[in-house]
């Protein structure tokens, strides 16, 4: 499916290219030459608003390209604080860090990089509280939370409000990603209509796997968001780095799925 042409797109394709700063120009220059994106795609950017779920070893490269990129706002979600086991593969983490909260950490070094970007820094991870709240807030979701509860929260609710959601996962040298779009495509309950037995928060886990994960998840949501490219609707990408393989899977509805039939 071409997001050009998805009634669903967060972004109103009304959306005028002089909201651009000279400044913004100026710093979103190559960016903007690319081919269907221009001025009026990196508007959008700057007009819309993602919710990034667990802002960890996947989450984290995701926000960082994300403001890179020049996108409006970021709401981040997780909780705890940054431990020594976050730090081989959260970029968002340094030493001094270590015991202080891991979002305000986040937050600090996203504005670092890009002091125009507005950041949401919320310390808790998906629950059945926050959830509604969470999603009403964005325009776009990319869920990178390790727990199938989360991921399949995040999932119904998307689904409930019509919003789309983009959903990475890693494990060991494997990724996996595919963006729904509520009434169009298969949810995430149709590929998995329960939990995978032996799944575990903690998993074996290299930077660069779930860098890799998280930057194509960012590219997933910036096409979505300006309107150009194919996007992985209806598809799963699956990437082995051990043979640094990619491979498309065709995903089906399931008309008795209990979230999205």
């Amino acid at each position: 499916m071409n997001s050009a042409s998805c009634p669903r797109c967060p972004v109103d394709n009304d959306v005028m290219d002089n909201n651009l700063t000279d400044q913004e120009r100026a710093i979103y220059e190559w960016q903007i030459w690319v081919q269907d994106l221009g001025e009026t795609g990196q508007s959008k950017l700057k007009s819309a608003t993602a919710l990034i779920t667990r802002v960890g070893g996947l989450g984290g490269p995701l926000a960082q390209s994300l403001a890179a990129a020049g996108l409006g706002k970021l709401i981040l979600a997780h909780g705890g604080n940054t431990k020594p086991s976050d730090l081989n593969r959260q970029v968002l983490q340094t030493h001094a860090q270590l015991g202080k909260s891991r979002v305000e950490s986040c937050r600090q070094r996203l504005l670092d990089l890009n002091p125009r970007l507005e950041v949401e820094a919320v310390p808790e991870n998906v629950s059945e509280e926050n959830v509604a709240g969470l999603v009403a807030s964005a325009d776009i979701i990319f869920d990178c939370a390790p727990l199938f509860e989360e991921r399949f929260l995040l999932n119904r609710e998307c689904v409930r409000q019509d919003k789309p959601l983009i959903d990475a996962a890693m494990f060991d040298l494997e990724g996996q990603l595919t963006t729904i779009i509520p009434g169009q495509t298969p949810c995430l309950a149709c590929l998995y209509p329960e939990t995978p037995p032996g799944w575990k928060r903690e998993f074996p886990v290299i930077g660069a796997v779930s860098a890799t994960i998280a930057n194509l998840a960012a590219l997933e949501g910036i096409k979505l968001i300006a309107g150009f490219g194919e996007l992985l609707t209806g598809k799963l990408l699956l990437f082995d780095a051990r043979t640094m393989e990619f491979r498309k899977i065709t995903l089906r509805r399931n008309p008795a799925c209990e979230v999205c039939a």
